[in-house]
């Protein structure tokens, strides 16, 4: 049994990176065990708080003991399908933020979605990463403006995960998806060294079957692109560092 959240929390928390102090609570909801293990797992990455539900009476069982701060709710049930697992929900006064994740992508099913009650609407196939910005926008929004933005920071690098900015110091930074993910990584984790295989894995999927030479691509002009002085004499100093025979890692400075 999980303990009730209070009635004053806010939505939040994860590792010492973010500024929330409590973690987000997900329940997922699918009757496909490895999509909803896998939203789980990447949400727990996070630093959120997830659990899941393969059947409706399992979700409404979950959400009663729970408490979730939001909810990840399949359509296509094999006992009551999402829509009547919302209405039972709501009947009961939980007014938990949902966003339904399905395969049904017809006009008529996205209305019916957001008419009764959901807050998002997203159609499988989908990407890990959209679904999860969904999701914090989601919280945000119905949480309104005493949730913290999630902000990871290295010295003077901050990146803001919702907008997807990033600066050092006031100044703004132009990446593309992929340095952004790569810089992402090495933020969460700093300081432990990343090895190029770990980065890879993470960034690329275990599918890609690329060279570790494309990660010391991305890894230079990230490096480029951080330590590009305003002024000959700012100061700025490296923020990611080899560590040879192993990797990379951001932090202040080399030890």
């Amino acid at each position: 049994m999980w303990p009730r959240r209070g009635t004053g929390s806010g939505f939040g928390g994860r590792v010492k990176h973010y500024e929330e102090v409590e973690k987000v609570r997900l329940l997922v909801v699918d009757d496909d065990p490895p999509i909803a293990d896998l939203v789980a797992t990447v949400a727990r990455y996070e630093g959120w708080d997830a659990v899941t539900a393969n059947s409706g009476e399992e979700a409404l069982r979950l959400a009663a003991e729970f408490h979730p701060d939001i909810v990840v709710l399949d359509l296509m049930l094999p006992d009551i399908d999402g829509f009547g697992v919302l209405d039972r929900m709501r009947h009961t006064g939980t007014m938990v933020p949902v966003v339904f994740l399905t395969a049904r992508d017809a006009v008529a099913d996205r209305v019916a979605g957001l008419t009764r009650g959901g807050d998002d609407y997203l159609v499988k196939p989908f990407a890990v990463e959209e679904l999860m910005a969904r999701l914090r926008t989601v919280l945000r929004r119905s949480a309104g403006p005493g949730f913290q933005r999630s902000v990871l920071r290295v010295a003077d690098l901050t990146m803001d995960e919702d907008t997807r900015e990033v600066r050092r110091g006031e100044k703004l930074l132009t990446l593309t998806p992929t340095e952004y993910e790569v810089l992402r990584y090495l933020m969460r984790k700093s300081p432990t060294v990343l090895t190029k295989a770990q980065i890879l894995d993470h960034v690329w999927e275990y599918g890609f079957g690329g060279r570790s030479n494309v990660v010391e691509l991305v890894v230079s002009r990230l490096r480029r692109k951080l330590d590009e002085l305003d002024e000959p004499d700012d100061g700025r100093v490296p923020l990611i560092h080899t560590v040879r025979g192993f990797g990379y890692v951001i932090r202040q400075a080399a030890e």
